[in-house]
């Protein structure tokens, strides 16, 4: 239960969240001043790609293992970057939340 609720709560955020990525010229200025403009549109796919990767999980665990994986681990880069460019915690927290969820998320499949 708790495993299911984790995986739809970060693979709804994620399909959001990419398909601003791709779509919002806001997402074009905050990778811009990211310093790494280059990395939005992968970012974006690959956050849809994980969106979907940790809901399908769900029904397939293995699928589920390697989204939540790839997403903590993006999402950790997503922390350092904020760090490097020294955005405030408040502004690092969204990004530390769905780090340490797929974390939890990863866990929970391989408990």
């Amino acid at each position: 239960m708790l495993l299911n609720a984790a995986s739809i709560l970060s693979g709804i955020g994620f399909l959001l969240y990419g398909l601003q990525c791709l779509r919002s010229p806001f997402m074009k200025q905050e990778f811009e001043r990211f310093k790494v403009p280059q990395f939005r549109t992968l970012t974006g796919v690959l956050e849809i790609l994980g969106g979907l990767g940790v809901i399908l999980g769900i029904y397939f665990p293995p699928i589920g293992i390697l989204a939540s994986l790839g997403l903590c681990l993006l999402m950790g880069l997503g922390v350092v970057t904020r760090v490097k460019i020294k955005d405030t915690w408040i502004q690092c927290l969204p990004a530390l939340f769905f780090c340490l969820l797929n974390g939890v998320i990863a866990a929970l499949h391989l408990r």
